[in-house]
């Protein structure tokens, strides 16, 4: 990955691996990220996304004219090659090293992106804005966001609660307290039980794991829960379970914006009351 560079750039400019990058207001892009494209679209970069990947799946009708370079982890290196984007932004979690230490041989800027908490949305869309000349909508985006961090706070708290948020099955697989999800639940003064040391550990149901919970949570993605997953752990288990959109509990950058007027309704669904 890049080096750290001397250029006098914004602070605003440093990514998630302390470096510096430099404002790049034509840059060629493509976003391994589908959270970050979609932010990129929204900030009205979409003529500059050389590629993406097929998990890109927002905004629909624009993503659809920007050519798809495979999914997050299994990259079409020579497709990325021809496309010969000045940029490339990658995420921690979701893209591979050694595709992205692959890809650094050829592409001359890599933006590595961590946000881990929704607030690190802010620095995240200051990021995108400041490197690629739009640093006004950004400034935008961020306002609008403030907004609505606000509206979320400034409801009273409800009482505090343990949640299991689960995000597969066969195995049955969670989250930690130290991811994006966690964190989200985190603003609703709702906790995550601990089940190992794994970010994402895998749990067996047990009398024992029951009894320390208030709820459970199935979410859309990446396993497909439906509501009728929910019905029937509900039956199984003896607690209240509930169907939550995964890419409103998970996806940072534009869909953040959403997922904080989501999260009350997530609140109000597990409170049993009507939505503010």
């Amino acid at each position: 990955m890049n080096s750290p560079t001397s250029h006098p750039a914004d602070p605003q400019l440093i990514d998630a691996l302390g470096v510096r990058h430099a404002p790049a207001p034509g840059a060629r892009i493509v976003s391994l990220v589908p959270s970050i494209t979609e932010l990129l679209c929204d900030l009205g970069l979409a003529g500059q996304l050389v590629g993406r990947t097929g998990f890109c799946i927002h905004p629909a009708q624009v993503v659809q004219a920007i050519p798809k370079v495979g999914g997050t982890k299994d990259v079409n290196i020579e497709k990325i090659r021809k496309l010969a984007p000045t940029h490339l932004v990658v995420n921690i979690d979701e893209n591979e090293k050694p595709t992205v230490e692959e890809l650094a041989t050829f592409v001359p800027n890599i933006v590595v992106t961590h946000p881990l908490a929704p607030r690190d949305n802010l620095a995240l869309a200051r990021l995108m804005g400041g490197i690629f000349g739009v640093a006004e909508q950004a400034e935008a985006w961020c306002a609008a966001f403030e907004a609505e961090y606000a509206a979320l706070k400034s409801q009273a708290p409800g009482p505090a609660r343990t949640v299991l948020y689960c995000i597969w099955q066969d195995p049955w697989m969670s989250v930690s307290d130290d991811t994006y999800i966690a964190r989200m639940l985190g603003e609703l003064g709702w906790s995550v039980p601990v089940l190992g040391e794994a970010r994402y550990p895998r749990f067996a149901w047990s009398d024992a794991l029951v009894a320390g919970l208030d709820a459970v949570l199935l979410s859309t993605e990446p396993y497909r829960f439906t509501q009728a997953h929910a019905d029937a752990l509900e039956k199984q288990i003896g607690i209240p379970v509930f169907l939550v959109d995964g890419e409103m509990m998970s996806w940072y950058g534009s869909r953040a914006l959403a997922g904080l007027r989501y999260l009350r309704e997530v609140r109000a669904m597990v409170e049993g009351e009507t939505p503010a």
